[in-house]
């Protein structure tokens, strides 16, 4: 389908529940909304970390070697699974992810390889569906790269200042990904708004759902990965 997805925080429950307190679990803290010319805009899922046993703190600890695993509901309060995403291996800087429907199907696979990890100077993303074209995409373009990489020595300056004053910011590296199949773009990351727009027919927003939520949690110490939080 034809469309564009974002993720974004929902305000908190008005009854004040959090994670880990009495009573019932807090509705899920963030949406995935989609707009299309059919239907505009309107959420269709609601994702969140899927905790191994140990909870949050296993699940950091197995994040820092590059796992991920989320849940996307059909509705804040977790009756329906519409798709969940699981980490299949993670080697070398290679990272196989696959995302499975709400009977527990394959319907689509990432792989993220990471910069000169063996494929390149740029990280690659790998989109796969079944019966559909293999799409692939890297992160950032060369130019930019090159742009980038010449201002690192000011950039260094002005993070150092950063940390001992407390504010400023600093240039983060190119960011938008567009995946080729063949001769066509079915998928673009659009860093400026964190937009995942969908450009084929053939494409699963489900999958694509499960894409715009992993690529933010690779951001690096520039970041804020939204899957990090220790509660």
């Amino acid at each position: 389908m034809s469309g564009v997805l974002t993720m974004n925080p929902v305000p908190r429950d008005t009854t004040g529940r959090a994670a880990g307190t009495d009573g019932p679990p807090a509705p899920v803290g963030r949406v995935i909304n989609l707009r299309d010319e059919r239907d505009g805009l309107r959420t269709v899922a609601h994702v969140e970390r899927d905790l191994p046993p140990g909870g949050i703190p296993e699940y950091l600890a197995a994040r820092r070697s590059g796992v991920r695993s989320f849940v996307l509901w059909a509705d804040p309060d977790r009756r329906q699974r519409l798709a969940t995403l699981v980490t299949v291996s993670v080697n070398d800087g290679v990272g196989t992810y696959r995302v499975l429907g709400d009977r527990g199907e394959p319907i689509g696979t990432l792989v993220r390889e990471k910069a000169l990890s063996g494929r390149g100077l740029r990280t690659r993303w790998t989109v796969t569906q079944p019966g559909c074209p293999e799409a692939v995409g890297y992160k950032g373009r060369i130019f930019w790269w090159y742009v980038w990489w010449l201002l690192l020595p000011v950039q260094t300056v002005v993070a150092t200042l950063a940390l001992l004053s407390g504010s400023g910011d600093v240039a983060r590296g190119p960011r938008r990904i567009v995946w080729r199949a063949g001769g066509e773009a079915p998928l673009e990351f659009r860093s400026d708004k964190d937009e995942l727009h969908l450009h084929a027919p053939w494409c699963d927003w489900r999958v694509g759902a499960a894409l715009v939520a992993l690529v933010p949690t690779f951001e690096g110490w520039l970041g804020h990965p939204w899957d990090d939080k220790k509660k």
